[in-house]
């Protein structure tokens, strides 16, 4: 039976695609991601969303009715 090579658990280098990097442990030497927490948009708050009105909203905008009638 043939000896298995047993991976080594070493330093590893994470690069993402917008330049930053970090280290981590990993079994590979270098790691390349493309979306990191530092361009994230839902890490760094530039997340945008997106404002949809309920369907009370819409029933009430398209028969003219007010919250302040009653």
């Amino acid at each position: 039976m043939a000896k298995e090579k047993k991976e080594i658990y070493q330093d590893c280098k994470v690069i993402c695609a917008c330049g930053a990097t970090f280290d981590t442990k990993s079994t590979k030497d270098e790691i390349h991601v493309e979306v990191c927490s530092e361009c994230h948009p839902f890490y760094t708050g530039k997340q945008v969303r997106a404002s949809k009105k309920g369907n009370v909203e819409k029933f009430n905008a398209k028969y003219g009715l007010n919250k302040e009638e009653k």
